[in-house]
């Protein structure tokens, strides 16, 4: 007999494979998030690579204004080509020093939440096929389509179980009446033993 608004063994099967196929799919993303963290500790290196080339060419621009300082306080007549390069290393100077604040800045941010996510980045690394990626990239592509099913097929049932309960309760109590009325019919003991 079945219950009025109460899933059947096929619903809950239907929907535990559902919910195993969301979960495959979940698993599938790991590949994917680890490879963007590589991918962001890649830019990280890159940017290190960066901030130590706009240092060499700070450094080197400090040379070539000074002597270009040198230049100009030792000479009389100052050349407009002199005054044209000076501006230019000067302009270099200051949208390097731009670029190496903005780096530092934009470093300073990154580096605690990567460093804490090096160990799984590591272990990603270590543990990740690239059948995993691929199963992660599938499962990314179905998400929405899995998130509609369980929203409109699992939560339901998920729902309706939850007045099962109650309703079991009284039908185990309405039995254990049941018996008890049928234990005080004369005779009823009878036809028990012959049953057994």
């Amino acid at each position: 007999m079945r219950l009025p608004g109460v899933p059947g063994p096929r619903d809950v099967l239907a929907a535990g494979e559902r919910a195993v196929e969301l979960v495959d799919g979940l698993l599938a993303i790991v590949p994917r998030i680890s490879a963007l963290l590589d991918a962001a500790e890649r830019l990280l290196d890159e940017a290190r690579d960066v901030l130590a080339r706009f240092d060499e060419t700070r450094t080197t621009a400090d040379v070539l204004i000074a002597r270009a300082d040198a230049t100009v306080a030792g000479t009389a007549v100052v050349v407009d080509g002199v005054q044209a390069a000076t501006a230019g290393a000067d302009a270099l100077v200051v949208a390097a020093a731009a670029a190496q604040v903005r780096l530092v800045e934009l470093l300073d941010r990154l580096e605690p939440s990567l460093t804490r996510l090096q160990p799984t980045l590591e272990r990603l690394a270590e543990t990740t096929d690239p059948r995993e990626v691929d199963a992660l990239v599938g499962l990314v592509d179905r998400l929405p389509v899995l998130a509609e099913q369980v929203e409109r097929d699992v939560v339901p049932v998920m729902q309706a179980l939850s007045s099962v309960a109650p309703d079991l309760h009284d039908l185990l109590d309405t039995s254990r009446e049941l018996n008890e009325m049928l234990a005080r019919v004369p005779g009823i003991s009878r036809l028990r033993g012959r049953d057994d």
